[in-house]
């Protein structure tokens, strides 16, 4: 147990160096001279905080992050997570997967992130809203959020209240900022969220890889028949990346034949409805014991279980040098962030396993968190200006060739092709445009240079790609 813990603690302390590696081994394929590479590679500017909160009668002090990683482009985004994992290393690592996430996707933001090393279960609502508030105070002093410089969002342990907090905080320090609910993505729909964002990193999960189950070629490499009807797909993690993802899966008559998560892992050979099981876990705490699946013996066992898609959405490094061998998937869908290292990587590229890479394929939110961002600026709802406008043309439409030919359609059909375009549709055509787009970018690059095996590096060499034409198109101030 204590080998498993020092294991585990080194990987996470090396969470940056993972990175750095990657990039390494994708740079070599690009034309940059070492100057441009390691400006991209390094980090902008680091923040780490210390402040003190009144918890109870106790004053205690809190530790904090924000890094930067790019300037390439304003603003900076990225997520602010609460652990008590949170350390400079991991903050600084996630930001530089947030650099290269937006490039891949054509999002055009640097990447950032931000963390509060607590437990958030640890404190009450009106603790935590002074921890997030102090936190954003401590930002805005030193012109680290703002909506053309840096733009926070939700991650592990914050959602839309923690966001909503921020919001007002800034808004209270900077009176009459007219784009000031730009300043953070990840908020409410009352507040100026967008419809979708809560679903978006899992359905931009399952937009990446159902496009993938499409492309002939790669899936006779690995044996499969192009599509997603029948695929057998494992998910770790059944918050709300992972549920969402299962979900999309299972209504696209794909197999969840395993879910996992940190308390056990559920088995049935026949598929289960994520649906389902979520509503059993909010019912008994728990999804083991739920009705018709296995349980098995180790939550970790599910990692390894013959499938042909696993999508890891919890936390990193749960495939690692000691268990990537028994890894039996044909596809990896990362859905968290660095749940592979780059010692599995290598091991499972030997295997001929198609690994899509996270800084892709968990792109959804900040995709959605853009749209968000330039709802917030614009100061108008997607489809309020247009979506009547296009129904009635429909109907016209419908009806002259209705007239024309003196046939009648249904009345669902009637619906369906009369509907105009409201919020949500936009969000989740916006995203699946996004996802295809990048999948055949990064796909195109790994044809064109032989020597690359893998998709994390062809990932690595599109972003690169980007970030050093901007560097070499806007030149080196002074």
């Amino acid at each position: 147990m204590a080998k498993a813990k020092a294991l585990t603690q080194e990987q996470h302390y090396n969470f940056f160096h993972s990175v750095e590696m990657s990039f390494d081994k994708a740079a070599q394929f690009t034309k940059w001279e070492n100057g441009i590479l390691e400006q991209i590679k390094a980090c902008n500017a680091v923040y780490r905080i210390k402040f003190p909160v009144r918890v109870g009668d106790q004053i205690e002090v809190i530790e904090a992050y924000r890094v930067q990683h790019s300037h390439h482009k304003l603003p900076c985004k990225g997520g602010i997570r609460f652990s008590e994992e949170v350390n400079q290393d991991e903050v600084m690592a996630l930001a530089a997967l947030m650099t290269y996430k937006c490039a891949i996707v054509n999002v055009p933001f640097g990447g950032a992130k931000g963390g509060i090393k607590i437990n958030p279960r640890n404190y009450s609502p009106f603790q935590l809203e002074n921890i997030t508030r102090r936190y954003t105070a401590e930002l805005v002093k030193k012109n680290f959020i703002g909506p053309g410089i840096d733009v926070p969002a939700p991650d592990y342990g914050t959602g839309e209240r923690e966001m909503s907090w921020i919001l007002d905080t800034y808004m209270s320090l900077r009176p009459g900022e007219i784009d000031g609910y730009g300043c953070v993505t990840g908020k409410p729909v009352s507040q100026g969220g967008v419809r979708g964002r809560k679903e978006a990193t899992g359905l931009g999960v399952f937009y990446g890889l159902r496009e993938l189950c499409h492309v002939k070629e790669d899936m006779k490499r690995i044996g499969l028949e192009p599509g997603l009807e029948g695929k057998t797909v494992i998910v770790q993690g059944m918050g709300n990346v992972g549920y969402h993802a299962a979900k999309y899966f299972h209504e696209a008559g794909a197999k969840v034949i395993c879910l996992i998560e940190w308390d056990g892992a559920i088995y049935n050979s026949k598929g289960l409805d994520p649906d389902a099981v979520l509503k059993y876990r909010n019912e008994t705490g728990s999804i083991a014991g739920f009705p018709g699946s296995k349980n098995l013996k180790k939550n970790t066992d599910g990692l390894e279980l013959e499938c042909d898609i696993l999508i890891p959405a919890a936390l990193e490094n749960v495939i690692h040098e000691e268990n990537a061998p028994r890894i039996k998937a044909k596809i990896i869908g990362e859905a968290a962030n660095g749940p592979l290292t780059p010692e599995a990587d290598d091991i499972l590229a030997k295997k001929g396993v198609i690994v899509v890479p996270d800084m892709f394929l968990n792109a959804g939110g900040v995709t959605v968190s853009y749209f968000e961002w330039l709802k917030n600026l614009s100061h108008v709802r997607y489809g309020r200006l247009g979506k009547r406008f296009d129904e009635n043309m429909n109907i016209h439409i419908l009806g002259q060739i209705e007239e024309l030919t003196g046939k009648k359609v249904s009345e669902k059909e009637r619906k369906f092709i009369a509907h105009g375009a409201d919020e949500v549709d936009l969000v989740y055509s916006g995203l699946e445009e996004t996802m295809i787009t990048a999948l055949h970018e990064v796909r195109e690059k790994s044809l064109e240079h032989k020597k690359i095996k893998d998709m994390r590096t062809a990932a690595y060499v599109c972003a690169i790609d980007k970030v050093g034409a901007a560097y070499e198109q806007l030149g080196i101030f002074p």
